[in-house]
């Protein structure tokens, strides 16, 4: 089992695909590993959701994620505990994750608990980068494209604050009044 200290910044994108791409090869980032995600969304069937923000389902929320990355298969299953402030800002998260060998075997277990599928989200993946500093560009199917940073220690992209005046100064055609998008789509 891991746990992974990180926070993130996730901006929604308001060009196309094509667009996206074009202008991040004209600022000089480069196209880097490509992957997928497939992850299923669980929470505990006895929780009342009506009551409750999309943020504060999400935190009682098992993720189990089939990856494939560069022809390899990863199957795990990732719990998110993140600190929140006041203004709904993420203000740091860490993952737990647990290798699995068989995600319908891990779906199964989590049903037996009498948890309950929210959700199924899909996205096609790429890294880009440009002075190590990396996006990575997220394409949801059937919704947005997203661009993920996360936060890096000793850099100047070290801080939540540093980042959003970095993508800021970038003028990528993104969402500049929220710095912390979900992508929620729920069954």
């Amino acid at each position: 089992m891991a746990i992974k200290y990180e926070n993130e910044v996730t901006v929604r994108v308001i060009c196309s695909r094509d667009e996206l791409l074009n202008y991040l090869k004209k600022q000089g980032f480069k196209s880097g590993r490509e992957f997928s995600l497939d992850d299923y969304y669980y929470i505990p069937s006895s929780l009342n959701i009506e009551n409750l923000s999309t943020r504060e389902i999400l935190s009682k929320a098992i993720i189990l994620r089939y990856i494939i990355d560069d022809g390899k298969i990863v199957q795990k299953i990732t719990y998110k505990i993140k600190d929140i402030a006041e203004n709904g800002d993420i203000i740091s998260q860490r993952a737990i994750n647990c290798d699995v060998q068989n995600i319908e075997d891990a779906k199964k277990i989590f049903e037996a608990l009498d948890y309950t599928e929210i959700m199924n989200i899909k996205e096609e993946d790429i890294i880009y980068y440009k002075n190590k500093f990396e996006l990575a560009i997220k394409f949801i199917k059937d919704s947005d494209i997203l661009i993920e940073i996360e936060t890096e220690p000793n850099t100047e992209w070290s801080t939540i604050e540093n980042i959003k005046t970095i993508i800021s100064k970038m003028n990528i055609p993104i969402e500049k009044d929220n710095y912390f998008i979900k992508k929620l789509k729920m069954n």
